[in-house]
């Protein structure tokens, strides 16, 4: 008996130290119950210890920090910069259940061999997901209908004022062929839609195999009816889409940006949209919330949404799922599935 009780304390002690980092309120909404089971049977961990200011922590998060082999994270995380790492002296791994890492992940992780992996596979799901459902009620012109309904509440011929409306071959532009334009272009296949590929990384071998055709942005947005933008923000992609794209795209087209607002000239875009020859969906914006005084709010040919589009509510627990796949792979000793590298920051989300 007293052997058994050895095994278990030594398999106990076998276990890396994990601390959770995060926004406050964030880890209850994360985790399910059997995410913290799997996490306690995987980790040395106290799961109600949740940090959030790591540059600055209270006594029981420093000592947590300097303990932690393996740090699982998510939005919210306090960058970990080289002060933040000389208190973790045994940190080896970082788990971010989220979306990019680069407000978290400096040089300074790779300075010190620190190995990244990222759940933003399973964030790229419902973007993905958000966006069909977008581009769907575009083309089948469903925003504005629903707001003209609204208005006339009486019988109108609806068959003839739809009469250019419908998905049957209709040509969706992406831009970006990201973890989230790839995702939509799967999701788009079933669907009898042409779809238009707008990514400098991307050559005409590999634009084959994803089945869609390579374009130039503004060959793209003169052919599509819906434009759909799913690239990183970098200083190269500030205002990517301005007044030329815009005037190039047809009467009627839709922009939908899930990506970031910083993409899109909105000063551009506006007009178009206040003429009603564009429509939009927006779930970004720069600024983000637009000011209160601004016409996104009310105009009845865009759909602005919060910044809803990635993961909530109970799909941050397909996150969950594959931040605990990888701490599990940690400890058995295997490479992370899906790892992060520095050389490819400079071109990812």
């Amino acid at each position: 008996m007293h052997h058994t009780t050895d095994n278990r304390c030594d398999q106990a002690l076998s276990r890396p130290t994990l601390l959770l980092a995060m926004e406050p309120g964030l880890a209850g909404r994360l985790l399910a119950d059997h995410h913290r089971t799997r996490l306690a049977a995987l980790t040395r961990t106290d799961p109600r210890l949740v940090a959030h200011d790591l540059a600055d922590p209270p006594p029981a998060v420093a000592a947590a920090l300097a303990d932690a082999e393996l740090l699982l994270t998510s939005w919210g995380a306090t960058a970990l910069t080289a002060a933040v790492l000389d208190r973790a002296p045994r940190l080896r791994a970082v788990v971010h259940a989220g979306g990019s890492v680069k407000p978290h992940v400096t040089s300074a992780c790779w300075d010190r061999g620190i190995a990244v992996a990222s759940a933003a596979s399973a964030n790229a799901q419902p973007v993905a997901e958000f966006t069909l459902a977008a581009i769907l009620f575009a083309n089948k012109r469903v925003l504005p209908v629903a707001h003209r309904y609204r208005t006339l509440r009486a019988p109108h011929d609806w068959r003839r004022e739809l009469d250019g409306a419908g998905n049957h071959h209709r040509t969706v532009g992406v831009i970006g062929a990201s973890r989230i334009g790839r995702r939509v272009i799967e999701l788009l296949r079933p669907f009898d839609l042409s779809v238009l590929l707008h990514d400098p990384y991307v050559d005409a071998a590999e634009a084959a195999r994803l089945g869609v055709a390579p374009a130039a942005l503004d060959d793209l947005c003169a052919a599509s009816d819906v434009v759909t933008v799913h690239a990183p923000q970098l200083p190269a992609t500030h205002h990517l889409l301005g007044a030329r794209q815009f005037a190039l795209m047809p009467d009627g087209a839709t922009l939908i940006n899930t990506a970031r607002g910083s993409l899109v000239d909105e000063t551009s875009l506006l007009p178009e949209l206040l003429a009603g020859r564009l429509n939009a969906v927006l779930d970004v914006t720069a600024p983000e919330p637009p000011p209160p005084s601004s016409p996104l709010y009310d105009l009845p040919n865009v759909l602005l949404t919060p910044h809803i589009a990635g993961s909530l509510g109970n799909e941050l627990h397909r996150m969950a799922d594959q931040a605990l796949d990888e701490v599990e792979r940690y400890t058995k000793g295997l490479p992370f599935a899906d790892p992060v590298r520095p050389e490819g920051l400079g071109r990812s989300a």
